[in-house]
């Protein structure tokens, strides 16, 4: 499957409707994008499970504003609505490789149950306000 490119109007629904979402952050002007895209290309077409998306960041500055990218290439790689991975540079093939392995081995029940108790933790953190010991 091609790349396909994300705005902000298709990226939540792309995040929302796949199981596995690999973001690349890019913009034209910009050496180390220019030479990973063949890489990520490449990639996307070995496996059809996955969408390979790219997001221009001189197009889309609100998307890179809302995901912090501050250097560009940016991968990101969301499972099941969850960002599992972000982090700036090019992948050489094989590191990108390793990548999407890790990110399709990841237990995603786990992250989900880590999810939920930091969720909870976060609500729930005022049980003992109150209580003088």
């Amino acid at each position: 499957m091609a790349t396909i490119e994300l705005t902000k109007d298709n990226f939540e629904q792309t995040i929302v409707d796949n199981d596995m979402v690999i973001v690349d952050f890019w913009a034209e002007w910009c050496g180390p994008c220019k030479t990973f895209a063949p890489t990520f290309e490449a990639e996307s077409k070995k496996h059809d499970d996955i969408v390979f998306a790219k997001v221009d960041t001189e197009v889309e500055q609100e998307l890179a504003g809302y995901f912090n990218i501050r250097s560009i290439p940016t991968l990101m790689v969301f499972r099941e609505k969850v960002g599992i991975y972000s982090q700036p540079g090019a992948l050489p093939p094989e590191a990108l490789t390793d990548l999407i392995d890790q990110a399709k081995a990841l237990d995603m029940e786990a992250v989900h149950k880590e999810i939920a108790e930091q969720q909870q933790a976060e609500s729930g953190s005022d049980d003992h306000a109150g209580h003088s010991h």
